[in-house]
């Protein structure tokens, strides 16, 4: 296959987004990529097998005014985001050909990478390798860094966990139970709901669609207020949560996928709240933790080969099938983690 030119199907962002992105805001090119890299390039070359639908993506969608944490899409290129791949031919001192990595790669079928620092080799195979798209990559260490590094966590806390059956929040309230904790989620379904008490052992879940009152929701499971909440949803149960937390409570700041789609963001009315119980609401980007990976795999491998924590895949066939998954993920469709299979070998 060295040297040969073959073709490769992407899927371009067309155009800026506005409001709810729609799947006919993508579209399928299809460019021509040689498999074999020029004598002078320092990179790599990946055949991409599994793609990552995370909600932060939406934010890439958009053109900002001003600089923020990850650069937006570039209209008419292949959309990116978090990937596990194979290497097919390397350049690069670091990387060999048939080492499988996980980093962030185009949605495409092969992906050329110019500068591979910010890649992690795979080391562990006897675990699946769509497992490095969720729990054992972004997703995983986000959930890890944000508990653990800025919850803060006692054992016997009380947590609370909002979109509690995604990438992140079902290892959240894993770790939380493997910490002593008390802990309750939320989701957008009863097959959510299930999923969190009898699989991932919540103590308690709720459908928050069915709750016309979110603060007293919040009062009915947790009696004594909240020690720590991780937040991945903002707006209207930010503002019942506050109402609820302890004195000295934790908020790690994850995500606010409610407000993502919104023209005009909604406003949280009693952030005295924070003032008043000395609570500590602290934001966090993975980024900043990646060097505690190894530290994370230590802790988290032994965990799922023994059965003691579980992790839920949606799995969408086909690069084909990326843009449906990805706009299902602000919809609420998907149940667990979000991926699209690309290829299988």
């Amino acid at each position: 296959m060295a040297g040969q030119e073959v073709s490769n199907k992407q899927v371009i962002l067309k155009d800026y987004v506005v409001g709810f992105p729609k799947e006919s805001d993508m579209e399928f090119k299809t460019s021509k990529i040689n498999l074999k890299l020029p004598e002078d390039s320092n990179g790599i070359l990946l055949k991409n097998l599994y793609l990552s639908c995370d909600p932060y993506m939406r934010s890439r969608m958009t053109k900002h005014d001003r600089p923020t944490y990850v650069e937006s899409f570039v209209p008419g290129s292949p959309i990116m985001g978090y990937g596990v791949s194979k290497v097919l031919d390397s350049r690069h001192p670091d990387y060999k050909v048939g080492d499988v990595v996980w980093g962030i790669t185009g949605w495409e079928e092969y992906s050329l990478i110019s500068s591979p620092q910010f890649f992690f080799k795979i080391e562990h195979t006897d675990v699946p390798l769509s497992y490095y798209t969720g729990i054992l990559g972004m997703p995983g260490m986000t959930a890890y860094a944000g508990f653990y590094e800025v919850g803060s966590p006692k054992k016997g806390d009380r947590v609370f966990v909002s979109a509690a059956s995604g990438a992140v929040g079902q290892l959240v309230g894993q770790l939380a139970k493997l910490n002593g904790c008390y802990v309750v989620g939320s989701a957008g379904s009863k097959e959510k709901v299930d999923l969190l008490k009898n699989k991932f052992g919540f103590d308690e879940a709720f459908n928050y669609k069915e709750e016309k009152d979110l603060d007293a929701a919040l009062r009915r499971y947790f009696p004594e207020g909240i020690d720590i909440y991780f937040e991945n949803v903002g707006g209207k149960m930010l503002e019942a949560v506050l109402s609820n937390m302890r004195l000295h409570g934790r908020i790690p700041t994850c995500g606010m996928i409610s407000q993502y789609n919104l023209e005009q963001p909604e406003g949280v009315h009693n952030l005295f709240e924070i003032i008043a119980k000395r609570i500590r609401m602290e934001g966090f980007i993975v980024f900043d933790y990646y060097h505690l990976y190894p530290k994370y795999l230590e802790m988290i491998l032994p965990h799922i080969r023994e059965g003691k924590v579980s992790y839920v895949e949606d799995v969408a066939e086909g690069l084909e099938s990326a843009p449906a998954a990805l706009i299902g993920i602000y919809s609420g469709r998907n149940v667990g983690k979000q991926l699209v299979v690309v290829s299988r070998d």
